[in-house]
């Protein structure tokens, strides 16, 4: 076992930017990834996909010999596991990434060694991962009974925003729970290797709901402007201007609507949480599917406009969640995308990102489904969607869709 080495499991955009950080400031980090193409980036000094300053760490890290990718799960004396936790079709937590991961890292364990589950995922995940561990290797142990070796496991989740991970890892808080408390208090001495911020130790239970409970609260509110923004269409009012006004109340801050809620977190994360406990969790249950249902009132509309020509144009500006960045996961603004195509056979669909190079593989296989590019797109188009508020967009020259039939989902062009 290298008693230097962090091993961080998987290299999306949690675990790379957390193996570039931890490098960057002298650990030994070896990344583990099933993606040829992540591992070749990165053993290149590249990057695999668009998050700020995160090139800058990734090349210098490399270049120093502090961080290396691989396809094996290597010895080491900490692991941390950065893997999806999708949801399945139940909205039930999809665990078998985290337990595919523990299972590659089973056979390197000697003792000694600190499991940190850094997926987003329901309560009682780490306890899960632990027993899976010991059932596979009951010569180990949580606290050292029968002078068997120790595994510590603890669950420190992410809290960082896509476009701002490189700041957010520095100077975020962090909640580190811990199966014990020396597993804690563990997992807090490798966190302060990077993070400026506090660092709160708690159970492993309350730090796997504590994040949830956050992306819930911002669902839940999300779901009220966006259940708003639906009111205020059939009153024929400007949900916009309703929420400026309503804002200028010294304690009301309602956020802003959109075409429905993506991200690897907030459109995941509450159903956890109601699979947890479906029968209390009602507010929360609600908020997601009013969120859920958003991209359907965005598709009538879209409907009712295109019905006005004959073999329409319509531009969908945007595909991923957020603005600026080119992540695609659970994006609304994919799924109205690849929905216009299908209901709209007679249609042409312009799909326009100015993040990605080419379509991701949900929208390829269609005939009147292409990508394209901004200014092309909005001199085609009969209908302009606009779906993803990219500075592109924002700053586009207001003539270019001048006569044309809008859908501004963000409220962007008013």
């Amino acid at each position: 076992m290298s008693s230097d080495t962090v091993a961080v499991i998987g290299l999306g955009y949690i675990g790379l930017p957390t193996a570039a950080i931890l490098a960057t400031n002298g650990v030994t980090v070896v990344g583990v990834d099933v993606s040829d193409r992540h591992v070749d980036a990165v053993n290149r000094g590249e990057v695999p996909f668009v998050e700020p300053d995160l090139a800058t760490h990734v090349a210098g890290a490399v270049s120093q010999g502090t961080l290396r990718a691989q396809k094996d799960t290597p010895a080491a004396s900490i692991y941390v596991v950065a893997v999806p936790t999708p949801f399945k079709d139940d909205h039930a937590a999809d665990l078998s990434y985290i337990d595919a991961a523990t299972d590659a890292i089973i056979p390197q364990l000697r003792g000694g060694e600190l499991l940190i589950l850094e997926s987003t995922s329901p309560p009682g995940t780490t306890e899960h991962m632990a027993e899976r561990v010991l059932a596979a290797r009951p010569d180990l142990s949580l606290d050292g009974s029968d002078d068997r070796p120790v595994v510590q496991f603890a669950h420190c989740p992410e809290r960082v925003l896509p476009g701002r991970v490189m700041i957010e890892l520095v100077t975020n808080d962090r909640i580190i729970g811990g199966l014990t408390r020396e597993a804690a208090e563990r997992a807090r001495d490798l966190y302060a290797i990077f993070c400026r911020a506090e660092l709160h130790l708690t159970d492993a239970t309350t730090a796997e709901m504590a994040k949830l409970t956050e992306n819930s609260f911002r669902d839940v509110n999300i779901a009220f402007a966006n259940e708003l923004s639906v009111i205020a269409d059939r009153l024929g009012i400007d949900v916009f201007e309703l929420i400026d006004l309503a804002n200028k109340h010294p304690r009301v801050n309602i956020l802003q609507p959109g075409p429905g809620v993506g991200g690897h977190c907030i459109a995941v994360d509450p159903w956890f949480i109601v699979s947890a406990a479906p029968e209390e969790s009602r507010i929360i249950r609600t908020a997601r599917e009013v969120n859920d249902d958003k991209p359907e009132l965005v598709l009538a509309k879209v409907a009712e406009h295109a019905a006005r020509f004959e073999g329409p144009v319509i531009a969908a500006l945007g595909l991923a969640f957020k603005p600026d960045i080119d992540d695609l996961r659970e994006s609304p603004a994919l799924a109205i995308t690849r929905r216009l195509a299908e209901r709209h056979p007679e249609a042409r669909v312009l799909a326009v990102e100015p993040n990605v190079d080419e379509l991701p593989g949900s929208l390829t296989g269609f005939d009147n489904l292409e990508l394209a590019e901004t200014t092309a797109a909005l001199d085609a188009a009969d209908v302009v969607l606009l779906l993803v508020d990219h500075r592109e967009f924002k700053q586009l020259d207001r003539s270019l869709i001048a006569g044309k039939d809008v859908v501004d989902t963000r409220g962007v062009w008013r």
